[in-house]
């Protein structure tokens, strides 16, 4: 919670102004300067002795190797249908996913999800939420493979600056237990960075709704996706997901732990078998639940801890330039510099500070060439929620790869900018609209955050 009204409206209206020399360049205390592969990977500089320990207990977790039992490669535990056998596999150095740039190179460290149904989206009968490729070799058939091609189309800026923007189309193979049928909703969903959570979840929801109210007074319509909490059947803000679809970092990591390693836990105690998939539900399993609570309590506490890497260049020229570049397009509308948690936090060194991840954690339409057809509780078929834009520049260094927007589509922030529409087209022309320099200073300032 903010200290006073009058404060949660100061901090609010720093999103509006044209420059943000302090909010928007300040070097966060919670945040950790490396530049270089492991940026993602440092626990805040506040953690304390004990805190070390366990975040390395954590650490080795999510860097653990699951097996289908019996194996003496592993932990015992990973289901019978999987797309993954350890988190890094999506999340390499804690980064984002990458996805496949030739016809015939699978999806790995991305994935598809599947839906049936209206408003209110329905797993498909037969396959389930998304598509799992990996089973158990002469036991359990894996579902099938996932493949994209994709599709270029030009787009031409001011002083005549041509960009190539590429969409995917997907095609799916080797279906082990019969046809998805053409009406099944699919989306592909590239895997997140993951460091910064802690700090993103303790981010009260009074203040979501006063940037909310903020944004209505410009016209725009930033949305809160109430979502349930496993634990409590209570509905809370999404925050976590790339349709703000889970409530907490504890059910964002069961989550993804039930539907990527095939794990269960307190939170998902069922296999993740639909009934047609007979071998899957007769597989015996290798624990109950076979993520133990202990052992998500210490990935809960690895990621909560994760801190975010520290702004570079922020006395460029050129970054200072496109920083009020960013503003003045209205970019930061949405992707808001500055937040601040509330008094109450998991962690006590989480609480009451001011970050800046440059995101508002609300749903925003982004228009029809971004709409996936799939909506997810309140967000609908082209409704994103803002991600957050720390760190981002960083992304080629930690795991090679620069890819953006929820399908890996874009390879800049150029052309994840160009692909905005919906709320975010006065912006996305705005960009356009500006001289080649100017988009380089913008992009820069992207890159340094």
């Amino acid at each position: 919670m903010f200290r006073s009204l009058a404060l949660a409206t100061a901090i609010c209206a720093l999103t509006w102004v044209e420059t943000l020399p302090d909010a928007a360049r300040a070097l966060d205390s919670s945040r950790i300067a490396d530049a270089a592969d492991q940026a993602y990977a440092h626990a805040g500089p506040l953690a304390d002795a004990a805190q070390q320990v366990l975040f390395e207990q954590g650490s080795q977790l999510f860097r653990q190797r699951w097996v289908v039992a019996p194996s003496a490669l592993g932990l015992w535990g990973r289901g019978p249908l999987s797309n993954a056998e350890v988190c890094t596999d999506c999340h390499a150095n804690n980064g984002r996913g990458r996805p496949p740039q030739a016809p015939d190179e699978p999806l790995r460290s991305m994935l598809l999800r599947l839906s049936v149904g209206g408003e209110v989206p329905a797993p498909h009968p037969v396959y389930g939420g998304q598509l799992q490729h990996q089973g158990v070799l002469g036991r359990v058939p894996g579902e099938g493979e996932a493949y994209l091609t994709w599709l270029e189309s030009a787009v031409v800026l001011s002083e005549g600056e041509v960009i190539s923007l590429r969409r995917p189309e997907i095609r799916l193979a080797e279906l082990n237990y019969g046809p998805i049928e053409a009406s099944t909703r699919r989306s592909p969903r590239l895997a997140p960075a993951v460091f910064g959570l802690g700090l993103l979840e303790a981010v009260p929801e009074s203040q979501l709704l006063e940037v909310a109210q903020a944004q209505r007074a410009r016209g725009v319509e930033g949305r809160i996706n109430r979502v349930p909490e496993l634990a409590s059947g209570r509905a809370l803000p999404g925050r976590f997901g790339l349709k703000a679809n889970q409530p907490s970092l504890r059910q964002q990591i069961a989550a993804a732990a039930h539907a990527e390693l095939g794990l269960t836990s307190v939170l998902f105690p069922e296999e993740n078998c639909t009934a047609a998939q007979r071998e899957c539900r007769a597989f015996p399993r290798g624990a109950t639940p076979e993520l133990s609570t202990a052992q998500l309590d210490a990935l809960e506490f690895y990621l909560r801890l994760l801190a975010a890497p520290a702004r570079r260049n922020v006395d460029d020229d050129s970054v200072q330039q496109g920083e009020r570049l960013f503003a003045r397009a209205g970019c930061n509308t949405c992707h808001v510099p500055a937040l601040r948690t509330g008094t109450t936090a998991a962690l006590p060194q989480l609480a009451e500070r001011t970050i800046h991840p440059y995101t508002d954690l609300l749903l925003h339409d982004l228009g029809a060439a971004l709409a996936d057809g799939r909506p997810d509780f309140a967000a609908g078929p082209r409704d994103w929620r803002t991600p957050a834009l720390w760190g981002l520049g960083l992304s080629a260094a930690v795991n090679g790869n620069a890819f953006l927007l929820h399908d890996g589509r874009a390879r800049s922030v150029a052309e994840a900018i160009l692909w905005h529409g919906g709320q975010a087209t006065e912006a996305r022309d705005a960009y356009r609209a500006m001289s080649r320099a100017e988009r380089a200073a913008l992009n820069a300032f992207v890159d340094s955050l």
